[in-house]
């Protein structure tokens, strides 16, 4: 098997890391680099090609999705409230200023 040849991976770990990586282009970064990391994540969550020889039945560890979620609302829970109200109308200004702009193309 090739070097980054995914024929080994279920289709659950396909899905997984096609979101995974979606959200990192959300978040503005490149598409390969993107790609790169959802399947590192994949792999450090499920010990990589799955699909069939030893280690199948393995359970997933779920480490980086448990991860994100205690890191979810510390950072924003630590600043007052007035920054956050500060920067939840700059938000919504920005999503208005978004929305106004892709009706006018």
């Amino acid at each position: 098997m090739p070097r980054g040849d995914k024929s080994k991976y279920t289709d659950k770990q396909k899905r997984q890391a096609e979101h995974i990586a979606e959200g990192y282009e959300d978040r503005g970064v490149p598409e390969g680099e993107a790609e790169r990391r959802a399947w590192a994540t994949v792999n450090k969550e499920s010990g990589g090609g799955n699909k069939s020889g030893s280690g199948r039945g393995v359970p997933d560890t779920k480490v980086s999705s448990k991860k994100g979620g205690k890191l979810g609302g510390a950072a924003s829970a630590a600043r007052p409230a007035s920054a956050r109200s500060e920067a939840a109308k700059k938000a919504a200004a920005t999503r208005k200023r978004n929305k106004e702009k892709k009706a006018s193309t």
